[in-house]
């Protein structure tokens, strides 16, 4: 386990920490508490943060780069359920509430730094922290409406209103993102992508 405390960056992580849409309103000393619990680690490019199927779930919080959440059949055809970068996070509380294993795989779309805490200790400090607990699940049910929402728009939007709306939800990605990613969360070819772009409709 990298603890924060023994890494050469623990500065830069403290602050990535503190900006970060969960944790932002916690003090130092709240910081400092949660800190130990908090396991710091580097990842390449296609790593698999989260297996589907998992039962050691946990809390992921984005310091750099960009993840995705899939979900994968018998078949391996992916389908990619939304995008979380900086001051974000991933989690598979609904999984850890209802005792399922995690119904989606978390992979890195590029390279990424990642804090990750597992959930029975997440768990236990947002119990003697109500404010962080209600921010959190919040934030959890925030995901759970941009998905719904996300597959909706999927089958009313045409493939350039399908674009048009990710530039307006996230216009800090879509130059960050390898493009396949992208045609795949938005349920289009890399091609017709290129073709949207090439056409001035993007």
């Amino acid at each position: 386990m990298a603890l924060i405390a023994n890494h050469p960056e623990k500065n830069i992580i403290r602050v990535q920490l503190s900006q970060n849409c969960i944790l932002k309103e916690l003090s130092q000393n709240e910081l400092a508490e949660l800190e130990p619990h908090l396991d710091i680690s580097d990842h390449s490019k296609g790593d698999c943060l989260t297996h589907q199927g998992d039962r050691d779930l946990e809390v992921i919080f984005v310091l750099d780069g960009i993840l995705k959440r899939s979900v994968a059949n018998q078949h391996a055809k992916e389908m990619i359920l939304r995008f979380t970068s900086e001051r974000y996070m991933e989690a598979t509380y609904a999984s850890w509430k209802f005792n399922k294993a995690a119904p989606f795989s978390v992979i890195t779309v590029t390279k990424a730094r990642i804090a990750r805490i597992a959930m029975p200790q997440w768990v236990a400090f947002i119990e003697t922290h109500p404010v962080l607990k209600q921010r959190f699940e919040m934030e959890v049910m925030r995901i759970m409406s941009s998905i719904m929402s996300h597959t909706i728009s999927l089958h009313l939007l045409d493939a350039p209103g399908r674009v048009h709306r990710f530039l307006r939800k996230h216009p800090d990605l879509f130059d960050r993102m390898p493009k396949k990613e992208l045609a795949s969360y938005l349920n289009l070819s890399p091609e017709t992508l290129s073709r949207l772009k090439n056409q001035g409709k993007i």
